[in-house]
């Protein structure tokens, strides 16, 4: 499966263009996705040149090494980047209905679940990472 997963708010806490404190359990849950499940993980993030290489470094020094980086293949030029990538799964803080914990985004992927199948779990997502929508603001 190709999973494409997002730096800020996700594997670290939003803080950009600093990397902000680690999520828990995200390094732990990637390392397992690529060298236990040999998923292809692919870092998809809005940060490019520098900020990008420290995106990489941080991750790289706590031992993930992703499939590509940016980019659909890791043998496709640097300077292609599709605006949509064809991924399998995105992981992203921004995603409609938040962030799940680290560990129920693991289980959903292998076991094959559904977000409509967890997702009135007291576990689903976590109060310390709900953010408010657009609707949410507009409409309380």
């Amino acid at each position: 499966m190709t999973i494409a997963v997002d730096f800020d708010g996700t594997i670290v806490e939003e803080a950009y263009p600093q990397i902000g404190k680690p999520i828990p359990f995200a390094i732990d849950v990637l390392k397992k996705l690529i060298y236990e499940d040999y998923h292809h993980v692919i870092l998809w993030t809005v940060r490019e040149g520098a900020l990008l290489e420290e995106a990489v470094q941080y991750c790289r020094q706590r031992g993930v090494e992703f499939y590509a980086v940016n980019k659909l293949r890791p043998d496709l030029p640097d300077e292609y980047r599709p605006r949509k990538v064809a991924a399998d799964i995105f992981i992203d803080d921004r995603s409609l209905g938040g962030l799940p914990e680290w560990g129920l985004i693991y289980r959903m992927i292998k076991n094959n679940e559904s977000w409509h199948s967890v997702i009135d779990r007291p576990d689903a997502v976590s109060d310390r990472r709900k953010k408010k929508g657009l609707f949410a603001r507009l409409f309380s």
